[in-house]
């Protein structure tokens, strides 16, 4: 949490007298953010699980539910870009995890990649990727 202390006078100019016009995102994400969370219609977008509105985002500068940002999720692209560094999250893994993470995601694909093969009747790749799978296997068990 932060606190900003304004004077009167800037206190009126960013709204905050009036608790409508006060813009929690605007604040956070520079003047004009919130307005990227307007639809480009003119009916006022309402999530249809929780009832959060976009002037209640502009209040508060968080979502009700997970189903806001699917909701809202036109203007959000940018404003969550220019606050997270992105839009995917990546999180964080031990390196040992990883590395057994991607051999199971390169079975899984030779393994796919086998089925296709054997369907096809081409067997001389099938036998290729077979011997391939049998050298992971034998790789991850050591």
């Amino acid at each position: 949490m932060q606190k900003i202390d304004l004077c009167e006078k800037c206190a009126k100019e960013k709204g905050v007298a009036d608790p409508a016009g006060f813009s929690l995102a605007d604040m956070l994400l520079g003047l004009g953010a919130a307005d990227e969370m307007k639809s480009s219609g003119t009916e006022e977008l309402v999530c249809p699980q929780c009832g959060f509105t976009q002037p209640d985002f502009k209040k508060t500068g968080r979502l009700g539910c997970p189903q806001c940002y699917v909701t809202f999720s036109e203007g959000l692209g940018v404003i969550l870009k220019d606050m997270h560094k992105g839009t995917q999250h990546k999180g964080k893994m031990p390196s040992r995890a990883a590395r057994a993470q991607a051999f199971q995601t390169k079975l899984k694909g030779l393994h796919a990649d086998l089925q296709e093969a054997v369907q096809a009747e081409n067997y001389e790749q099938a036998a290729s990727l077979r011997d391939e799978i049998t050298k992971l296997e034998m790789q991850l068990k050591n």
